[in-house]
């Protein structure tokens, strides 16, 4: 029997409903209803059958919300479940091994472990021995950690985050079009994360050391001739992955702006193009250097109206095409030379003969900077050697009477102390302004740098330039050297009205090339020594760095108790592919020998393929060398790159002295050579 209501009479959850429409609760049942089947025999049937029916009805008695509950709390105990497995899976797992061991410590029998197939392991190649850590004698290869304590942490983690994983990360730009194994035989490099740069693999190279950034597999040890030119194909490489984004996206243009893969201009000349022609020629690079020079001689025209700095225009283009003359004597590069140069003269045409910053070579007028009648004293004395060069091969005094009084007048200036000049020039005037600050850096590098190479251009003979320079040096030894703390690395600081900056730029690197070069040609043993020193602090800069690559400025630690001895300012962190820190190990190799050096400079191209070599060709500068993951690209490669960077890199791999004697050829300050003047024959 069952107890039966109409169905009008029931409530939302089945109550029953009296006639005033008041819901009352179910009567209390004092019975039990049961009810058999109707073919059962008599007897009880307990079927899954009938059990599974009995469960089907319960759940249609169920309301919708009711059902609908309990359907949301079973996905959720399925996804929890399905979320801890494995928490819970390596807990039982490991508890389970913490019985086994204290198991195994008791004598007690475990279980036999089903083993896996063993890894054959490659035997280890022996590497070098690693000297300590001392300034003098710093590791080959970068360390694994830098940066303050508190960035130490962050990069452990990012260390670990690096590896095969970070190929393809960045911007959506895409890879390098060949991925293989040749590439990586060459040794692909890796680039940044955010940037739409590579991310390759490192080139490895056997006597690096085994950094984190090496292929885990090293190859087997090379000869000094194999390594040779395994290092020299690499930065052949280099550049022409930087020569095919030049020539894809800023062809007879400035510059190339790499990840917008497009150009800049700054004067409209083709200045890359003209700044890599003797990089082309040295490198060997036959193809490359005859489309260039079809591009000079059928497009290259300086008959435009714009305004040229006289002092870029000079080091990069009018001494990119001397050198290039003599390089492959190439008659039409020599016309190219004398065109410019001619049109640059009127940048002289200045009351007291220091010239004017500023040229148009379209309308033969010049002017200094819209704010100031001032000019640099490192671009009035920076012009010297490309001009006298001129009027020695084409016979025109005028270029040589006319840098030639610069030099005269900067010679005989007051303002200087113990050697070192200020800053500024006055172009009406002939005055040293705003004394008082000395610097190796940036506005008075390369004045240093034209006195020892005007007086070997000349055959040694010029003995003012030898005199100012042996003074300068002396000046400063005097009142720009200190060593930072903790390690004492030597550096070159700065002088402001009688008080110390330990502010060094990456300009002051092209310190230790000049003094080596100097030593080289009869000057003190002591100008070796020192420059010694300051390439361990030049190297340091890069090394310290979490990229590898040096900051424009770093300032150095000098009070006791210090941990770093390098400090780096937010605005100071870019890089701009710089040559300096290369140009000097190119000649500190060149005349001790020392492997160090070497390493060093390979070690510097594995960084810069790693973190400014875009996908797409080319190369670009950085906004901060201290984040490895997202160091900021300026998108833009700067044309002394091509000039200088990476023909400086070769030039320190190859063996050939020969190629580019610096008994015959000088650098001027864009690396581009010319030759030094032979002696006039004795009557």
């Amino acid at each position: 029997m069952k107890t039966h209501i109409h169905p009008d009479k029931l409530g939302v959850y089945g109550a029953p409903v009296d006639c005033a429409g008041a819901m009352h609760p179910p009567a209390r049942k004092d019975y039990v209803s049961v009810t058999f089947g109707e073919q059962s025999g008599g007897k009880y049937n307990n079927s899954k059958q009938l059990r599974r029916r009995s469960c089907w009805r319960k759940w249609k008695q169920l309301s919708r919300l009711q059902r609908s509950l309990a359907l949301f709390a079973l996905v959720l105990l399925l996804v929890f479940g399905m979320t801890s497995y494995p928490a819970v899976h390596q807990h039982f797992r490991g508890l389970v091994e913490v019985d086994e061991e204290r198991g195994a410590a008791a004598g007690l029998p475990h279980p036999p472990r089903v083993l896996q197939e063993p890894v054959k392991v490659q035997p280890e190649v022996p590497l070098r021995p690693e000297p300590p850590l001392l300034p003098s004698q710093s590791p080959m290869k970068r360390p694994q950690k830098r940066g303050p304590p508190v960035l130490l942490g962050r990069q452990e983690k990012r260390e670990n985050m690096s590896g095969p994983l970070l190929v393809g990360v960045g911007g959506g730009r895409g890879q390098e079009e060949k991925k293989n194994k040749e590439s990586n035989d060459k040794g692909v490099e890796p680039v940044i994360r955010g940037a739409g740069i590579e991310a390759d693999k490192p080139i490895d190279d056997p006597k690096a050391g085994n950094s984190k950034e090496s292929s885990p597999a090293l190859p087997i040890e090379k000869t000094p001739k194999e390594m040779e030119t395994f290092r020299l194909e690499g930065v052949r490489e280099s550049f022409r992955h930087a020569w095919r984004g030049y020539k894809e996206f800023a062809w007879g243009h400035d510059e190339l702006k790499p990840i917008t893969k497009t150009y800049a201009e700054w004067f409209g000349l083709g200045l890359t193009l003209i700044d890599a022609l003797d990089t082309m020629w040295i490198l060997g690079l036959k193809e490359e250097f005859a489309e260039a020079r079809e591009w000079v001689r059928t497009e290259l025209s300086f008959n435009k109206n714009v305004d040229v700095n006289l002092f870029e225009t000079t080091i990069r283009i009018l001494g990119g095409l001397l050198s290039t003359y003599h390089l492959s004597g190439d008659p039409m590069f020599l016309e190219k030379a004398t065109d410019i140069g001619s049109r640059l003269m009127p940048a002289f045409k200045t009351p007291s003969k220091i010239p004017y910053s500023d040229v148009n070579i379209g309308k033969g007028t010049a002017h200094p900077p819209r704010w100031t009648s001032d000019s640099t004293v490192a671009e009035v004395t920076t012009i010297q050697l490309e001009f006298r060069e001129l009027t020695r091969l084409t016979h025109d005094q005028q270029y040589q009477d006319a840098v030639g009084e610069v030099a005269r007048q900067v010679h005989q200036l007051e303002g200087k102390q113990d050697g070192l000049v200020p800053m500024f020039i006055n172009t009406n005037s002939g005055q040293f302004t705003r004394q008082g600050i000395f610097t190796l850096g940036a506005r008075a590098d390369s004045y240093y740098e034209y006195l020892l190479k005007q007086w070997i251009q000349g055959g040694k003979k010029e003995h003012q330039f030898l005199e100012d320079y042996l003074q300068a040096i002396e000046g400063v030894k005097k009142n720009l050297l200190q060593k930072s703390s903790p390690s004492g690395l030597t550096f070159v600081g700065e002088l402001s009205h009688g008080q110390f900056s330990p502010k060094m730029d990456h300009l002051v690197c092209f310190l230790p090339g000049t003094l080596a070069l100097g030593a080289h040609h009869g000057l003190p043993d002591d100008h070796l020594e020192l420059a010694r020193l300051l390439m361990e602090t030049c190297y340091q800069m890069y090394a310290q760095m979490e990229t590898g690559l040096s900051p424009e400025i770093v300032h150095f630690n000098t009070h006791q108790g210090s941990t770093r001895d390098v400090e780096v300012k937010p605005a100071d962190r870019h890089n701009l592919l710089r040559p300096e820190t290369v140009e000097s190990l190119f000649y500190l190799y060149r005349f001790t020998k020392d492997p160090k050096y070497r390493d060093w400079g390979w070690e510097i191209l594995q960084s810069f393929n790693k973190h400014t070599k875009v996908s797409t060709g080319g190369y670009t500068s950085i906004n901060n060398v201290r984040d490895p993951d997202f160091p900021l690209p300026r998108d833009k490669m700067e044309s002394f790159f091509l000039g200088e960077t990476l023909k400086y890199m070769y030039l320190l791999f190859s063996d050939d002295l020969d190629l580019i004697s610096l008994d015959r050829y000088v650098f001027n300050t864009e690396a581009h050579p010319l030759p030094i003047w032979p002696s006039e024959p004795k009557e």
